[in-house]
């Protein structure tokens, strides 16, 4: 007699068999499940992503397993027991799927897993504006899978016209043996771009040599840099090597080592390229006389201009999102965005320290969250006080100087005759007056009874 199948496999089978995209994440994110659909769609195996751990960011690198994995993982909201629709990835960014989540609670009333429903093919973020949560998510995955394969400037995510240059420089660079200069201020993610120039998208043409202009004596930056040139020139003698020299705040480099500088760089055969940072244009300290004409011509063959955020105010929720991402995928706590009035606040600040505060101000943020999202009340003191300082402020409000003046001095005669404990001599001389003169201001200012 042939063995009755049970409800649960017949129902595993029924859902293995679908062309549905279906899977279950545990309350721990965790993939529990995926049927043939899903695994097929991802180009991955089932036993591959069963048991992984999925984070709400976007890796272009490690296991396939991984990288899939975090293309499958739901929006934070849906482990506080929402139920929505969002967008999920493929590893190798060919599509993008529309899908349902579907939170399950278990008898304490928490989500113990969340049911994923494939719905529809789409190229955009289904049923989402375009500055919404799963937009400015699904926009941070496609910039950096789009860039993954030759480079890596996450920072230069946006759509300001400054940063679209910015990203075609850089490109120039990486496929140019040239020297490069990156003009930009501090903070603003010189030293990243710098890097990505280097690396190549992973192929590096030799080791990186770092020198900290601003800091290192010229002594010290000469005998350096000859090492690095005489090195390099030796290797490509031998084979067909080369280096990179990272010159950080050159425009800081002591003045008495330009000349050797110049003279070492310009040198026939040297294989060296190098790559520059610089707060402000070499070119305006040519003109005055600062830095050399020579040796800023040498090391910006290639400029880059990277602009401060204050700038580029368009491009900060992007950005913002990105990084909330970066502190994702360190694990642990899982966000999905920022909310519009945290976002707001942040426009409102000025950034004196660019990215680099940016990113210091979202993983503070994230830290001190408690729900899915990012609210005001998450951001530092700072941030929150700055709205205040500027809040209501009047450029055309009148001072009234005189009633000004007089208030301050009631003050100061209401201070000194309580130190003068009522006499009016003493105070007078307190206030550096003649008696006269200060009992006119008496009733000038009708302090006299």
């Amino acid at each position: 007699m042939p063995r009755a199948r049970s409800p649960a496999a017949s129902f595993a089978r029924l859902l293995d068999g679908a062309a549905t995209v279906i899977y279950l994440v545990d309350d721990e994110r965790q993939i529990v499940y995926c049927n043939a659909a899903c695994a097929s769609w991802l180009g991955v195996a089932a036993d591959q992503l069963i048991g992984t751990r999925c984070g709400y960011h976007s890796p272009t690198e490690g296991s396939a397993s991984l990288v899939a994995a975090a293309g499958l993982c739901p929006p934070p909201e849906v482990f506080t027991g929402q139920r929505l629709q969002a967008t999920i990835a493929t590893p190798h960014n060919a599509s993008s799927l529309a899908t349902d989540f579907l939170p399950i609670r278990d008898d304490s009333d928490e989500v113990a897993l969340v049911l994923a429903i494939g719905c529809s093919n789409t190229g955009e973020p289904a049923g989402t504006s375009q500055d919404s949560d799963d937009a400015l998510h699904e926009t941070v995955r496609r910039f950096r899978h789009s860039q993954s394969s030759r480079y890596r400037v996450d920072t230069l995510i946006g759509r300001s016209p400054q940063i679209v240059r910015a990203r075609r420089q850089t490109a120039i660079a990486i496929d140019c043996a040239a020297n490069v200069l990156i003009v930009g201020p501090a903070g603003s993610g010189k030293d990243h771009v710098a890097r990505t120039i280097h690396n190549r998208g992973g192929d590096p043409s030799g080791p990186l040599v770092p020198l900290a202009c601003a800091t290192l004596g010229a002594g010290l930056l000469i005998s350096t840099l000859a090492a690095a040139v005489n090195s390099h020139r030796r290797k490509t003698s031998e084979a067909l090597t080369t280096g990179t020299l990272l010159l950080s705040d050159v425009d800081a480099l002591p003045v008495d080592a330009h000349a050797e500088f110049s003279r070492l760089l310009s040198q026939e055969h040297t294989s060296l390229q190098t790559i520059a940072t610089a707060s402000g244009s070499l070119q305006s300290l040519v003109a005055k006389a600062e830095f050399r004409e020579d040796l800023a011509c040498t090391l910006a063959e290639v400029e880059i201009h990277l602009p401060p955020l204050a700038d580029r105010l368009d491009d900060l929720p992007l950005l913002a999102q990105l990084f909330l991402e970066e502190v994702n995928a360190t694990g642990g706590k899982q966000l999905s965005s920022l909310t519009a009035a945290a976002l707001d606040l942040l426009a409102a600040h000025t950034w004196p320290g660019n990215l680099d505060e940016l990113a210091s101000v979202v993983a503070e943020a994230h830290g001190r969250a408690t729900g899915p999202q990012i609210m005001p009340r998450d951001l530092p003191q700072r941030i929150q006080y700055w709205q205040e300082a500027t809040r209501g402020r009047r450029a055309d409000e009148a001072i009234d100087l005189e009633d000004f003046l007089g208030r301050v001095e009631t003050e100061l005669i209401a201070r000194a005759l309580a130190r003068a404990r009522g006499n009016k001599t003493r105070a007078a001389k307190l206030l550096g007056m003649t008696r006269p003169r200060f009992y006119r201001r008496l009733v000038q200012l009708k302090l006299l009874e």
